[in-house]
């Protein structure tokens, strides 16, 4: 086990190139089952999470084979065979191979997802699509089972606006027999990135990145070549970082249009924007002003953003309040954070963040993703060395972390964990 050092007080200075998009890239590789030739996908992240998937479509029958960041996939030979836990419990994501399988082979057996733990993420919503569009669905053993004898297009209202639900419908509609309608649907970039990729393979997708999407099933999909959109959420955290402890940051290959929600809320604390077509420039100010934020669905702010802001709001004057509409349970990143001397206190369903404090060096833990990216970045402000543990959450989500951010000038590294370090994290 590894953990990393960050050695606070440096100001970030340069440019860093935004990867792919992981939310993206963990429903196009499912959707590759659903192609009868070749699909390439290009640009995908160097995380975890994407050799996770490629591991499991190679369980299934699939070749995967790698080229840089680009995936060369084969699904001629793919079948529908069990994947009732093993790797399926190591990404939340792989319950995208529920709709892939079911809408290629009219039945799956997939094990209960597993990710970062963020409070209950229920599945019923995709449950409820699958069993609209004609499949039994039964939890058995730990694992859920999809069987169909024929898929139909039917009317979905979803009750709560889910993106896996958005996406793990559509991949089992795109061949099913009729029209499906997705009512409620998520707006998010992602869902237009996947629905991008299922209609150059021949599917036929309408109203994708609105509320309302209509799928006309078709018999057959062929392969294609892709290109990942670039990952919102890893551009937000770079922009985050710059605005907390930079200089003069250039973020590159960006989609300026995605970002709308944060950018507005960093404008208000005062933090200078400039936008290009595929650049973003962020220069901080001398004193920021705290903000109010509230997560919300897509185009609303990202939930997947809110903690890396929370460590932002230590260093704005007077009181900022978060309140995540989304995972109210987002919120272990509060006591490392408190921890290294942030005043932070949760009442209710609201964080409550002073400030401008000097955050202090200490051992803190990732306890998902995105709490281990606020961690970082309050490392980079903090007065000594910070030392964060937990990385195989930040490897789910953030390629080559170390060297992007040495890169802009911070002294942050990697250092294998001893066995007594080991034990004491094992034991608390």
């Amino acid at each position: 086990m590894q953990k990393i050092l960050i050695e606070g007080g440096r100001s970030l200075k340069g440019q860093v190139r935004i990867g792919g998009a992981k939310n993206s890239a963990v429903a196009l590789l499912p959707a590759a089952i659903l192609a009868d030739s070749d699909v390439v996908i290009e640009g995908l992240p160097n995380i975890s999470d994407v050799y996770t998937l490629g591991t499991l479509l190679e369980e299934i029958g699939g070749t995967v084979e790698w080229e840089g960041q680009t995936a060369h996939i084969d699904p001629s030979e793919m079948v529908s065979m069990p994947l009732p836990n093993g790797l399926v419990k190591k990404l939340r994501a792989s319950y995208y191979f529920m709709g892939a399988m079911l809408g290629k082979f009219n039945k799956a057996v997939i094990g209960l997802p597993g990710g970062c733990h963020l409070g209950p993420r229920p599945i019923d919503q995709h449950i409820k699509g699958f069993e609209a569009l004609g499949a039994k669905v039964t939890n058995e053993h730990g694992a859920v089972y999809l069987r169909a004898d024929e898929l139909k297009g039917a009317r979905i209202y979803l009750d709560v606006v889910s993106v896996g639900a958005t996406i793990n419908i559509m991949l089992a509609a795109v061949k099913a027999k009729g029209q499906t309608v997705i009512e409620n649907a998520a707006k998010e970039p992602e869902i237009i990135d996947v629905a991008t990729l299922l209609t150059s393979m021949g599917a036929n997708i309408k109203g994708a990145g609105t509320d309302v999407i209509r799928i006309e099933g078709v018999e057959k999909l062929k392969g294609c070549r892709h290109t990942i959109i670039p990952d919102r959420i890893e551009a937000g955290t770079y922009i985050i970082a710059a605005a907390a402890a930079g200089e003069d940051v250039i973020i590159d290959n960006v989609i300026p249009q995605h970002l709308e929600s944060l950018l507005a809320k960093l404008r208000e604390m005062g933090v200078s924007i400039e936008v290009g077509d595929e650049q973003l420039r962020i220069k901080p100010p001398e004193q920021m002003k705290s903000v109010d934020v509230k997560t919300l669905v897509y185009p609303g702010f990202p939930t997947d953003l809110q903690q890396p802001f929370t460590t932002l709001l230590t260093q704005a004057s007077n009181t900022g309040v978060i309140i995540d509409t989304i995972y109210a349970a987002r919120l272990k990143h509060i006591d490392e954070l408190r921890r290294m001397n942030a005043i932070i206190k949760v009442e209710g369903g609201s964080v409550i963040v002073s400030g401008p404090v000097q955050l202090e060096g200490a051992r803190v833990s990732a306890s998902d993703l995105r709490a281990g990216a606020a961690l970082v970045i309050a490392g980079l402000m903090a007065d000594g060395i910070t030392e964060v543990t937990g990385l195989e959450h930040i490897d789910r989500g953030y390629e080559k972390l170390i060297e992007k951010m040495s890169a802009l000038g911070a002294k942050i590294w990697r250092e294998d964990m001893t066995d007594q370090e080991i034990s004491q994290l094992q034991n608390s």
